[in-house]
């Protein structure tokens, strides 16, 4: 089991109330004050996760300079307040920040049970192959 210390613990809870508001802000038609806290919270929550100094040299890698601007631009522009606009630049950036996680979470979710069953149909199996595939290239 892993142990995570006090701030790690708090953190997690951070990150988790900043994907719901995230979440609750993009099902309430793009609510920019439930999305401008779900953004906050989920980039605070993850400093507390991994730490300060982790969490700059993750974002400012001279690699994924392009991806972090996308994010934190998407970030910036939903609280100007075009959260239509930001969350699209804020996706693109995430899934440019993260898409070497991606076939480890793919790899994960396949053995769960159902999930595991779902990834693993006909038309879903190649779509999702070819996710992990593409997210290898850099």
């Amino acid at each position: 089991m892993i142990s995570l210390t006090d701030s790690q613990k708090i953190g997690m809870g951070i990150t988790g109330f900043g994907v719901f508001f995230l979440f609750f802000g993009m099902i309430l038609f793009f609510d920019k004050a439930l999305l401008a806290i779900g953004n906050i919270l989920f980039v605070v929550g993850l400093s507390f996760v991994i730490g300060l100094e982790r969490t700059f040299r993750f974002f400012f890698q001279k690699h994924k300079m392009k991806a972090t601007s996308f994010f934190l631009g998407g970030v910036l522009v939903v609280l100007i307040g075009w959260p239509v606009v930001g969350m699209v630049l804020e996706i693109y950036g995430f899934f440019l920040l993260f898409r070497g996680f991606f076939p480890v979470v793919v790899g994960f979710i396949r053995r769960i049970p159902v999930l595991g069953y779902l990834l693993n149909l006909p038309g879903i199996s190649g779509i999702v192959d070819k996710v992990g595939e593409s997210n290898n290239m850099v």
